[in-house]
Formats: structure tokens, sequence, C-alpha cells
């Protein structure tokens, strides 16, 4: 598949750097607010509980944005969705940064949410006015970039919300957008739109977001509403039909958001399985990797590390995705995207199986970290080439959103299982329950099962056939897998957190 025609703002170094930095602002809106979690109860005057509503909120649009806004960018161009993006996540940036009250800030996180489409629509941009020569090598670039904001997220925005008053992460969370904005209006380039139909779907549309939203806010709510409220049970029930209706409507609409007969092909089907399944087993590391860092040392487990410390002992996981870039590349180009997406499940499986014996130390940790990550970053990094190489190129980005979007019901489903289970299985410290050793180990076993039943599936996918899409993937692959480890180490970690306070 060729290249787009592109009038070209900037030189290629240039472009491939503002997209590089867009993405790291991305990654770092994911993390950003995890230091102020055990704060906010008394910083907005409320509950635990509610407090969680600041990152549901970010967890539910970035859902809901994603496929809307990457239709839109296959139908009339990136460019003009990235500056949207950015101009939400600024808005919503500066709500945050200019209120003491809940109900502000749970709108401008939600409006910050906007800004996860960027990595999908900065990926396109990259794909269609860079010279095939310097595809995978942008794509390098840009993993790399995601992989640093991923990984100096966390001690970063710990520094600064104890050495600044709590309002300063917005501001420079308002500035990043800002920045990103500007630079999208002057120096990425009008694509031509991939899709020669304009015609969008409203209905489509309204069904998916409320259909998404009733399926991820009891995923995410479950544990503290009861899985068998009636609250948790009808908006189950409630989104099994929404999107009963949805899918009945997409067959018959010209114009669909979901394209279902692509979506259910069985390239396509196959891997957006084999991501739910990965996205599960990926979602593990972030959950119990941080508790026990964290936990007191009198326990007799926990390793009494401060916050700070926790991010930089989780922080060479985004390294180590970083360095399966090149290694992932140079297999896809010999054997293609399906061996690189059994080998990757595979490696995180295996980091899970040995981590259950490395929980005594930091090391120990940091090492389940690099191993999982590596292995997550080779998974990922195969799964837009398979759906490329199997979609149409006018549904690229809708398919792609699609993918991500089955990512995102992986790591809320593994949320809701291991916080499950580590709440069944505990100890009693100081008068409070705390996840036992037992308990993470299972929730290591459970994330190598499902690792191993993502290696199983991508076994069954059909092999794709060479081309373009194939060859070059690899590292743009990566980018997503890079905004999607640290996504999940960010927001779904701050919900657990959030919603285990009284």
């Amino acid at each position: 598949m060729p290249n787009q025609p592109a009038r070209r703002s900037a030189p290629d170094g240039l472009l491939i750097a503002v997209l590089a930095a867009a993405g790291i602002s991305v990654s770092l809106m994911q993390t950003l607010i995890i230091p102020l979690i055990p704060q906010l109860p008394t910083l907005l005057d409320t509950t635990g509980a509610n407090a969680s509503w600041t990152i549901t909120a970010t967890l539910l649009t970035g859902a809901v944005a994603t496929p809307m806004l990457g239709r839109l960018g296959d139908m009339f161009g990136p460019k003009w969705i990235l500056v949207l993006c950015a101009v939400l996540l600024f808005i919503g940036s500066v709500i945050a940064a200019m209120t003491t009250s809940l109900i502000p800030l749970i709108i401008g996180r939600g409006l910050q949410g906007f800004g996860a489409p960027v990595i999908p629509l900065g990926i396109s941009v990259l794909r269609a006015a860079l010279p095939p020569e310097r595809v995978a090598s942008a794509m390098g670039l840009m993993s790399a970039s995601l992989g640093v904001g991923g990984a100096l997220g966390l001690p970063l925005s710990a520094v600064i919300a104890e050495q600044f008053n709590w309002h300063a992460l917005f501001w420079c969370a308002a500035a990043l957008g800002l920045a990103s904005g500007i630079l999208f209006v002057l120096l990425v380039p009008d694509l031509e739109p991939v899709s020669a139909d304009h015609r969008f779907d409203p209905v489509g549309a309204v069904t998916l977001g409320i259909g998404l939203v009733l399926l991820l806010l009891p995923i995410s709510k479950g544990a503290m509403w009861g899985w068998t409220s009636a609250t948790t049970l009808g908006m189950f029930a409630a989104a099994v039909a929404t999107f009963s209706v949805f899918t009945w409507w997409q067959y018959r609409v010209p114009s669909p958001i979901v394209d279902m007969r692509t979506t259910l092909k069985r390239p396509v089907l196959l891997t957006n399985l084999a991501s739910i399944a990965v996205g599960f087993g990926m979602f593990a590391l972030s959950l119990v990797g941080p508790q026990l860092l964290e936990m007191p040392r009198e326990t007799g487990f926990g390793l009494g590390q401060s916050m700070i410390a926790t991010g930089l002992w989780m922080a060479p996981g985004g390294l180590a995705m970083m360095a399966a870039a090149p290694v992932a590349a140079r297999v896809v180009s010999a054997r293609g995207p399906k061996i690189v997406l059994v080998i990757g499940s595979a490696i995180i499986a295996v980091g899970y199986l040995a981590g259950t014996l490395m929980l005594g130390s930091p090391v120990g940790l940091m090492v389940l970290g690099l191993i999982v990550s590596f292995g997550v970053g080779f998974a990922f990094a195969a799964l837009p080439a398979l759906i490329n190489a199997a979609v149409p190129v006018s549904e690229t980005a809708s398919a792609n959103s699609i993918n991500s979007l089955a990512r995102s019901l992986g790591t809320s489903t593994s949320s809701a299982v291991m916080t499950a289970v580590l709440a069944q299985m505990t100890i009693t410290f100081a008068g409070h329950a705390l996840p036992s050793p037992a308990g993470f180990r299972t929730a290591l076993l459970i994330a190598a099962a499902a690792a191993a039943g993502a290696a199983l599936i991508a076994l069954a996918i059909p092999k794709a056939p060479a081309g373009r899409d194939v060859v070059e993937e690899p590292a743009e692959a990566l980018s997503e897998a890079a905004e999607r480890l640290m996504s999940e180490r960010g927001d779904l970690v701050a919900v657990e957190l959030a919603d285990q306070r009284p």
C-alpha cells in the first residue's frame, strides 16, 4: 500500500519529533494523578469512592472517544482531529487546575481522556506522510518517547505533587496540551482522507458510546458496588442489549462506525480476542508491583518503598519496551507478525511464572517488570500489523481503534478479577486487611494463564500476507504498546487505589 500524497508542512525529522512529544504528553496524562489518590478525599472534601470518579471519567471518555475520532480521522484526515484532541485536553486540564471541587475535577479529567486518540491518529500521520524507508525508524522513535514518558511519569508527578501545590500537575498538563495543539496546526501535514465516504453514523456512535459506558462502568466499579448487586447486573444486562442493537444497526447503515463484516473476519476477530487476553495478563504487573513495593516491611513481605522509589523501580519496564522495538521489527520482517504475537505472549507467561519466585525484593520485582514489559512490547508490536493486513485501507484507524477497545476490555476485566482475588486472600495487619503473599502469587498465575491463552489464540490466526503493512508496522505497533502499558499502569491502577479507600 503506497503512502498517501500529503501537503508537507514540516521536515520529516521535525514531524517525528512533534508526534513523539505528543506521545510523551499522552502517556504522562495517565500517571499524572496517581500521587494525588491518597489525598483526594481530603483535598476535595469527599469520600475515596467519589474521588475515584476522577479516574473513571478519563477511562470512559478515552474508550468512547477512540473509535469515534478514529473514524473521523479516516473520513476527514487526522490533522484537525489531532488538534481537536489537544484542545479538549487543554480545556480539561485548565478546568482541573482551577478547581477545588469534585464535580469540576471529574469534568476536567473526563476531557483529558480525549487525549487518548492522539496515539492512533499520530501513527496514521507518520504512516502516510513519511517515505517508506523512514516509517519503521520513526515509529521506533515514537515508541521510545512513549516508553520514556510513561516510565518517568510516576516519579515526575510524585515530585511535582510533593514539592508544589497539587494544581501544578494540571497546569503542566494544560501547557503540554496547548503546545501540542499549536505544533499540530503548524507542522502536521494536511493529509488526504483514506475514506471516500464522508457520512458519519450518529446512531451507531451514540449506541456504541452508551454500550461502552454500560460495560466498562460496572467492570471498574463492580468490586465497590457488589458483583451481584442490582446496579451491576442491571448495567451488564443493559450493555448486552445495547450492543445487540448496535450490531443490528451496523449491518444496516450504509456508513457504519464499525464494519461488522470486517470485524468478524477470522484474522481480525482472533487478533482482537488475543488482545483481550494479553491485556488481561498485562495488568497483573501494574497492580501487584506497586502494592508490594509500598506495603510496610512490618508485614513480613512488604518492601516499604516510597511512592517515588516505587516509580523508579517500575520505570525500567518502559525501557524494556523500547528495547523490544528493534528485536520485534527484525522478527516481523523475517517471520511475520503472527509468530511475534505468539513469542511475546509466551514471554509474558514465562515472566509471570518466574515472578512467583521473585516477590521478595525490589530487584526481583524490577526483573519481573523487565521480562513482562519486554513481552508486552513484543506481543503488541504484532497487533496493528495483523489488523492492517486484514482490513481495507479506508478502515485502518477505526479497525485499530476497535483493537484498542479490545485491549481496554482485557485490562479492565483483569482489574476486576485481580482486585477480587487480592480482596479474598488477605492477612490482617494493624487492624486492616491486606493482600497476602498467596494472593499476589495467585494473581500472577492467573495472568500467566491469560498470556498462555493469548499465545494459543495467536496460533489460530491465519498467516498474514507479505506486504508493506506487515513489514513496516512493528515499531508503529510498539508505540501502541507503550501507550497501552503506561495507560494501564496509570489510570487503572489509580482506580483500584482510589476504590480501596473508605
